[in-house]
């Protein structure tokens, strides 16, 4: 009986290769300096729909980028199938730095940040003068990530045949903050579309707002060629509208003179991702006031100075309170 030792003389056996003689791997990534440049327009489930050149192209992140993920206004390089026909597929190497982003958190607890828009020039703040009613303290909240966000502010006040303007216009009007207000008629003939695109043209604006302000269907107005689902109804118990628009949607300004970003209604605005010193400043009308407080002053103490400013009548005691309550909000889900 023939026995092999550890050595034979057998030259056709077949052994499989163990894993370290593969060959090894690698941190070098390859730079992709080929890749065409591209704009994401929306994402959905993984997939993202990007602008490249005059074509939509459909694409996937790559693996490279980790856990970093594109959203609505990057400007991102593409590579592989650019075609945009059907069942295509590119891929995302890169996402370019962004100039501006627009954060938010579910509450102002939750230390989870998402990033709504990047790159975009300003934040139109949409409200409803009534049905729903304005909620002012959601507006605060908006103007706060605007400025932490590198955004300019733009206020829209819709539905102005139902409610007069002034009260809101009381607390924002002098802030040096640029508004528009509209009513429903003027956006049928038009009126109001020319002045809301004078604030918009050759600016990459994102509009935000509680459900059921008429945000998308000032879109709609603005880009009658993407036409997008509006909320139909409003709770007449909550004052609050369905969510129709599930993901925010940029979409180009006829004449390329610009660009709008339509976003999911707002249920709340968390601002945990936001330093507390910094919320003072989207309080323009306040902030000079505070040049009396002493070192480290929370603004909601004995010895602010706030309390003597706004008593002199240099602001509305009214935007005095909508601070404070902001801060001490922070901790705890925004409730109205």
């Amino acid at each position: 009986m023939r026995r092999y030792g550890k050595h034979t003389d057998e030259d056709d056996i077949r052994t499989r290769p163990g894993r370290r003689n593969t060959r090894p791997r690698t941190n070098i990534r390859p730079k992709h300096e080929d890749a065409s440049e591209g704009l994401v327009l929306t994402v959905d489930r993984g997939r993202l729909t990007c602008l490249v050149e005059d074509r939509v192209v459909l694409a996937m992140k790559a693996r490279e980028l980790g856990r970093k993920a594109a959203v609505v206004g990057d400007r991102v390089a593409i590579v592989g199938d650019l075609t945009g026909k059907k069942d295509s597929l590119a891929r995302i190497v890169r996402i370019e730095e962004r100039t501006s982003v627009l954060r938010r958190t579910a509450d102002d607890d939750d230390p989870y940040e998402r990033v709504v828009v990047a790159n975009a020039d300003q934040l139109a703040v949409v409200t409803a003068l009534a049905d729903p009613e304005p909620r002012p303290r959601l507006i605060d909240r908006c103007l706060v990530a605007a400025y932490a966000g590198g955004l300019e502010p733009l206020l829209v006040l819709t539905k102005s045949d139902l409610a007069p303007p002034d009260k809101l216009l009381e607390l924002y009007g002098h802030l040096d903050i640029p508004y528009v207000v509209t009513s429903r008629e003027e956006l049928q003939n038009g009126t109001a579309l020319a002045r809301v695109r004078e604030q918009l043209d050759g600016k990459i604006t994102a509009f935000v707002g509680h459900s059921g302000v008429g945000k998308t269907t000032l879109v709609n107005s603005l880009v009658p060629e993407e036409q997008r689902r509006t909320t139909g109804h409003v709770n007449a118990v909550t004052g609050r509208g369905r969510h129709t628009t599930t993901s925010a949607l940029a979409l180009p300004l006829s004449g390329n003179n610009g660009w709008v970003i339509d976003t999911p209604g707002l249920r709340s605005f968390g601002l945990h991702h936001v330093d507390p010193s910094q919320v003072i400043h989207a309080f323009p009308d306040l902030e000079p006031g505070t040049e009396g407080c002493p070192r480290a002053c929370s603004h909601d103490e004995p010895d602010c100075a706030l309390d003597a400013w706004v008593a002199e009548g240099h602001a509305d005691p009214a935007r005095l309170y909508s601070l404070r309550r902001l801060l001490a909000t922070r901790e705890r889900k925004e409730g109205d």
